[in-house]
């Protein structure tokens, strides 16, 4: 019997995302060397060309305890305090001990970190400190860490002959038979039918959800589609009120998405008032190292306060030469929207950076249903709490991505294969009259969410974002469920989903803790030990104190 057309040759893996989450899994498994001449067949699939996505962006680097002077202990105490209460102890020393070992295995692969001379005329690798550090302790390429990690790893998945790249096409929902995830069902870039691609193991490594706010650093693939799919096939979703939200965003309307790196401010950056005056010191007395959180909100009560549109940042200050050497992809960039970082003040303003919460996982990146990982920012694994530490995502990516990939040579030499997925049965057969619905309401749902759940929330505002997100999502499921399907529609889905839990989590939470900030509930809990913001679905939600 031939094989049905929409159903794509089967693998053992098929790994959605190619970010560093993706790549390093994808590369792990692939050189086990318990498979010898026969390796598994995985599969990279990603809506877009295999470079897009958000580690391409990174700037900063990676944290990670390789000067003398540093320690584990002193790591873990640092990402601990910036979790305010809300990191799994376990999974922090889980993480920052395996730390090494990933960036080595980076080093191996061939990633150019920046090196250094220093005093005693020994070479050695440059650390930078950034904000929540109380040591220099993150290594970077220059200001592109990101950019080497992405290009170095996918050449390597290009080459290797046990990976499939399957580029264009986008994930629409996971299969599911026999309560274990058994592929995923796939629509490629040219329009036509779905696809099912049977795997015997599946990895979400799709990234975060910035793109459900109006003003994000994120690049247009970050629509949460891990996230919700995995909602969607039964999975918990923990801490989605936890959403980072980058300070320093370049304020200029051709700027999309271009951040300005925390390190900055770790090489002595100040943020300052249009008068040039710096106001960070009024907020916290670690100033510009502050974590994250505070100097957004920093950011956001000064702009609101003033009525400005912007704020400043300066690092002029500093040597020309040595701006340019540690940071020269910002220097050009901005050079190319007419500031010099060497000579002025660079305008910036906040913007949604990173989703600490996402689909709960254990400490080997399973999920809760069977067959089903995920890794990466649409992971919720316990080492970030209530607010991530800056560049702590890259590590988690590296430790996560190698242990789930040892659990999964684990599975593929135990278990057997599952059954075949179903057939996909979803989405309409017409084409829509107009897609004007579309384009407004994937609007309309940014604006809400940046309005009502941003930075500062209230509880009148959830419950506003509750009722409008409600009705969205009804209109885009009808709009489903009549039409044939097509990327923005699907994505608009996720979103749609993704913003739910948001703010369900955020609803749910009554206390500011970390990223969330609700004016009505200004302090944390007292007298309670925190708990994280757990949703299963068809369950109740959670109140907590």
């Amino acid at each position: 019997m031939s094989r049905s057309p929409l159903l794509l040759p089967p693998c053992d893996v098929l790994v959605l995302g190619t970010g560093a989450a993706g790549l390093t899994l994808a590369l792990r498994l692939a050189e086990d060397r318990r498979w010898g001449e026969q390796p598994p067949r995985i599969v990279l699939a990603t809506k877009g060309a295999l470079r897009e996505g958000a580690t391409l962006y990174a700037q900063g680097g990676i944290s990670v305890v390789w000067d003398e002077t540093d320690s584990v202990e002193a790591h873990i105490a640092d990402t601990l305090a910036v979790g305010a209460g809300l990191c799994d102890p376990e999974v922090v020393r889980f993480v920052v001990e395996r730390g090494r070992a990933a960036v080595q295995w980076l080093v191996d692969q061939g990633v150019p970190f920046t090196t250094e001379t220093r005093a005693d005329g020994t070479v050695g690798y440059h650390l930078a400190r950034e904000g929540g550090h109380s040591r220099r302790r993150i290594i970077h390429a220059a200001d592109a860490t990101g950019r080497e990690v992405e290009l170095t790893l996918e050449g390597r998945a290009r080459r290797h002959p046990a990976i499939t790249v399957l580029e264009h096409h986008l994930a629409v929902d996971l299969a599911v038979a026999e309560d274990r995830c058994v592929g995923a069902h796939l629509l490629p870039r040219d329009g036509g039918e779905v696809r099912t691609l049977p795997a015997r193991c599946v990895v979400l490594a799709t990234g975060g959800a910035g793109k459900v706010y109006l003003y994000t650093s994120n690049p247009d693939v970050a629509t949460g589609d891990g996230i919700a799919m995995a909602w969607r096939a039964g999975c918990r979703v923990a801490n989605l009120e936890f959403f980072q939200f980058h300070p320093t965003c370049l304020y200029h309307p051709q700027a999309k998405s271009f951040l300005l790196t925390e390190a900055l401010r770790g090489e002595g950056a100040r943020l300052l008032l249009p008068g040039g005056e710096p106001f960070l010191h009024r907020y916290d007395p670690r100033g510009e190292l502050a974590p994250r959180d505070v100097v957004a909100r920093a950011i956001d009560q000064e702009m609101k306060r003033l009525g400005l549109d912007c704020v400043y940042l300066d690092i002029s200050h500093r040597d020309p030469a040595f701006v340019r050497a540690h940071f020269p992809t910002v220097h050009r960039r901005c050079l190319e929207f007419g500031y010099d970082l060497t000579r002025e003040p660079v305008p910036v303003v906040p913007a949604a950076h990173y989703c600490c919460g996402g689909v709960l996982t254990d400490l080997r990146g399973r999920t809760d249903l069977p067959g089903l990982y995920c890794v990466g920012e649409a992971a919720c694994t316990g080492l970030h709490g209530a607010n991530r530490m800056a560049s702590n995502s890259l590590l988690e990516c590296l430790v996560f991505a190698a242990a789930a990939a040892e659990d999964i040579a684990e599975v593929l030499t135990r278990d057997a294969a599952p059954p075949l997925p179903p057939p996909w049965s979803g989405g309409g057969r017409r084409d829509a009259p107009e897609e004007v619905l579309v384009a407004h309401d994937w609007d309309e749902l940014r604006r809400v969410m940046w309005d009502y759940v941003g930075i500062v929330r209230t509880d009148e505002r959830l419950d506003r974002a509750m009722g409008r997100i409600g009705v969205l999502a009804e209109e885009v499921e009808e709009h489903y469920r009549r039409y044939r399907i097509h990327r923005d529609l699907v994505e608009l889905r996720n979103l749609v989903q993704v913003a739910q839990l948001i703010v369900r989590c955020a609803r749910a939470r009554k206390e500011s803790r970390g990223l969330h900030h609700n004016l009505d509930h200004p302090c944390p809990a007292e007298g309670v030990h925190p708990r994280p913001t757990v949703l299963r679905p068809g369950a109740p939600d959670p109140v907590l104190p």
